[in-house]
């Protein structure tokens, strides 16, 4: 399943690629919640080449209406990730593909086709980039540790969460070496299980822009949980913390303060 999973993740890249370098036509589902054509071509094209060869999977995607779909077998698209980026000309942009058996992570792939970056991985069989195993950072100290976040679309509609973010950077940002906002939380989790990051946090994000990227950290050897410290849970929690696991303890301490 993998296999034909990223030959047609692949095939829908160049999709992607097309629509990154050409004019596109830009509308909004929220105040800053972009949409385009591409959004929608590439989930139709994975959509309907994942309906004919996986028929024991449901599909559940970011662009469709969801309502009556049970997450169970499902495989969960996100078909841009990192719309803005890919509007703006950034090249932090993703197909994210998750796969998941009674509600397990199952198999993951990312790919960013402007960067020729393909992340993979299987449940117990480790995570992989363009074929090269990948491992997390084994920084243990948060002072020099690496984080990324993210911003909400309700940033811009709700003074609750506009205010937690700001009071979440203002704590985190001292007592760590950096913190950067690239604006794709599935690449965002790559780049913890590659190693460049040592954590990531995020309020607001829905199955789709996690389901592949927790697998593939996961399988490098990073946690994931809610900011409580708990397992994290796909269409449930508001937060999502992440790291490469020696860090996690001191962040979710500093994440609470």
């Amino acid at each position: 399943m993998k296999k034909e999973l990223i030959k047609i993740i692949k095939e829908a890249g160049k999709i992607l690629k097309e629509g990154y370098y050409s004019k596109k036509d830009i509308t909004f589902k929220a105040k800053k919640d972009l949409v385009t054509e591409y959004d929608v071509a590439v989930e139709k094209f994975l959509k309907k080449k994942f309906s004919k060869k996986f028929q024991d999977f449901n599909l559940i995607a970011e662009e469709s209406d969801n309502a009556n779909i049970e997450f169970n077998n499902s495989i969960i698209i996100d078909p841009i990730d990192g719309t803005t980026n890919f509007v703006n000309g950034v090249p932090h942009t993703a197909i994210s593909v998750g796969v998941y058996k009674n509600k397990k992570p199952y198999i993951a792939v990312v790919y960013n086709p402007i960067l020729d970056e393909l992340y993979t991985a299987k449940k117990g069989k480790g995570a992989y980039l363009n074929g090269k195993k990948l491992e997390v950072s084994l920084e243990n100290d948060f002072q020099k540790s690496l984080i990324a976040t993210g911003f909400p679309y309700t940033s811009g509609s709700s003074e609750d969460d506009l205010n937690d973010v700001i009071k979440k950077i203002k704590i985190i940002l001292p007592l760590c070496q950096d913190i950067r906002r690239l604006g794709s939380a599935s690449l965002d989790l790559c780049y913890i299980a590659k190693g460049t990051y040592e954590g990531y946090y995020e309020m607001n994000l829905k199955a789709w822009d996690v389901s592949a990227g927790i697998l593939i950290l996961t399988e490098a050897g990073g946690i994931v949980s809610n900011i409580k410290g708990k397992k994290y849970k796909l269409f449930e929690d508001k937060y999502i913390v992440a790291s490469n696991g020696k860090i996690h303890k001191e962040f979710i301490t500093n994440l609470n303060i």
